[in-house]
């Protein structure tokens, strides 16, 4: 990761994004209290909460020093019983945390034997860019990335680990298709090995990839300048659709219109 850091701060970038479970990826086999061969309730006794933090304040102490904001995976421990936030830190160009988005929409494993889930979604600014926050399999949620949409957000971060072949490409197609829908920009960061099949990219409001990262299954980064238009006519129309627009034109009484058995 600090590697990475340090070769988007040499390309200019103001922010990096990572996957998801950058600092930390639990399996659920290991994790389980019944495991590894089966899937139980995990044993966050088992986790190694100090080592964690170490590297957070390393990662940390590096964004300030390079000056770069920096998005990355993680898991988030919260008091005893409860279980942790699978998460996102969103760490200034200070070393500070400003934020943390916490997975909403948890697979059927997370949220009957890993995490808590999240409630809200989270927003930032970088020079005048409004981000947004989406984790794991919340791409296949299209209402995370609408709400975000009626938040005014600029480019929405998706992370995800992408663990399965079959997965990826419905990932990065779903995301292709909520950056066309939103008339937004959209990151989205897996983890290097799944490059071969899709890999990590930044996506532009016309739902086309701006650039990608290698298909090698090597960890790189691919930089991009969003770009916002202030008018946005495609947004500002959609928003005018979504609305009453139509109502006042909807034909009532009509049999033409009403009987849907004739030509």
């Amino acid at each position: 990761m600090r590697r990475l850091m340090r070769d988007a701060h040499g390309a200019g970038a103001q922010l990096i994004h990572f996957p998801e479970g950058a600092t930390c990826s639990p399996n659920k086999r290991i994790m389980s209290e019944t495991g590894p061969r089966e899937i139980g309730l995990a044993d966050w006794n088992r986790f190694e909460w100090t080592v964690l933090r170490e590297e957070l304040d390393a990662t940390s102490k590096l964004a300030r020093e390079l000056e770069i904001w920096t998005v990355f995976g993680s898991v988030h421990q919260l008091s005893s019983p409860h279980r942790p936030h699978n998460c996102l830190y969103v760490v200034s160009d200070r070393g500070e945390l400003v934020t943390r988005y916490d997975e909403r929409m948890l697979s059927n494993t997370k949220i009957s034997f890993m995490y808590s889930p999240g409630n809200i979604p989270v927003t930032f600014e970088v020079g005048g860019i409004r981000f947004g926050c989406a984790l794991g399999m919340e791409t296949h949620y299209p209402e995370i990335f609408t709400e975000y949409e009626g938040l005014d957000v600029d480019c929405v971060l998706f992370s995800t680990t992408g663990e399965t072949p079959s997965a990826a490409p419905s990932f990065a197609a779903e995301a292709l298709g909520h950056a066309a829908s939103n008339t937004y920009w959209i990151s989205y960061s897996a983890h290097a090995p799944q490059s071969v099949t899709v890999p990590s990219g930044i996506a532009a409001p016309h739902g086309q990839w701006v650039v990608q990262c290698p298909s090698d299954g090597a960890p790189a980064i691919a930089v991009a300048n969003i770009e916002i238009d202030p008018e946005r006519p495609a947004r500002l129309w959609r928003r005018t659709a979504r609305a009453d627009l139509y109502m006042p034109h909807r034909v009532h009484n009509d049999p033409r219109s009403d009987g849907r058995n004739t030509f």
